[in-house]
């Protein structure tokens, strides 16, 4: 672990993003250059204190999962990940394994919308961020650990619990978007890639799965028309629609509902009571 050189890389990261590139506003009284430490802990969900320590090279060697955070928060391309693990002294990802980096660019996008539901997503369709909003609406997916992150799973393998959220009319379309989806991932990430690991835990636990396999039907994610069930505000209408990194590798998904409608009030309301929640908690 090289604690020189991992500091200096950190402080040099912060120190070159702006408050704006990461969703937040300039505000009169930042004297320093680029985000401050608290803010740099606070998006990578670790304390000040432990942020800091790394920054002065007294930290123990973080973990894989706090260096992707950090990476996160830091807005690094891929290469720039590389380079902080290896000067943290842990192996490189890899980069047709689970993308669980999101996209600088695409991250910038993402951190600009609070006020509708966002979620980005990785080709094999691990949720790899979502905003308050997609939280309170589809529920929990980045927190959730192992195949959970990944909407086949929650889909296919009981308890089903991402079709709880769709209407039982829609639920046989859902299904087979969601295998073509995992195809298209399949065929371009390959049999020993994350997306053929996905596909060889499901099959031998969804008969529904197997079928629609079979079909050999192959689709990425476009705009799409839908109705969303929330048990606490009922139907919700939106449209969603897909922004792709360059390589299609990772995808933005915005949920926005017609503007001054029922649904429009209602994710209002659902931001509301995700406030509730976290005051409550």
């Amino acid at each position: 672990m090289d604690r020189i050189g991992m500091a200096e890389f950190l402080r040099a990261r912060r120190e070159a993003l702006r408050p704006e590139d990461v969703g937040l506003t300039q505000g009169p009284r930042r004297r320093t250059a680029g985000l401050r430490r608290e803010e740099v802990a606070a998006a990578a969900a670790m304390s000040v204190d432990y942020y800091t320590r790394l920054e002065q090279q007294r930290g123990p060697q973080p973990s894989t999962a706090v260096l992707a955070a950090l990476a996160r928060a830091l807005r690094m391309t891929r290469d720039e990940r590389d380079y902080l693990f290896r000067l943290a002294g842990h192996a490189v990802p890899d980069r047709l394994g689970r993308a669980d980096h999101v996209s600088p660019a695409l991250q910038r996008v993402f951190a600009r919308l609070s006020d509708t539901p966002a979620l980005v997503i990785s080709h094999a369709g691990e949720t790899l961020a979502q905003n308050a909003l997609a939280a309170a609406l589809l529920g929990d997916h980045v927190g959730a650990r192992g195949w959970a992150r990944f909407e086949a799973w929650r889909w296919f393998v009981p308890p089903h619990t991402d079709r709880e959220i769709y209407p039982e009319s829609d639920r046989e379309r859902q299904s087979r978007a969601i295998v073509a989806g995992l195809r298209s991932a399949y065929g371009i990430l390959g049999p020993t890639s994350v997306a053929g690991e996905l596909v060889a835990e499901i099959l031998p636990r969804s008969e529904e799965f197997r079928r629609l396999w079979e079909r050999q039907e192959v689709a990425q994610r476009f705009a799409d028309h839908k109705v969303l069930v929330h048990p606490e505000v009922g139907d919700i209408e939106v449209d969603c629609q897909v922004l792709f990194t360059e390589d299609r590798g990772q995808a933005l998904l915005v949920l926005t509902p017609e503007p001054r409608s029922e649904a429009e009030e209602k994710i209002r309301l659902l931001g509301v009571l995700g406030l509730q929640r976290f005051t409550a908690g």
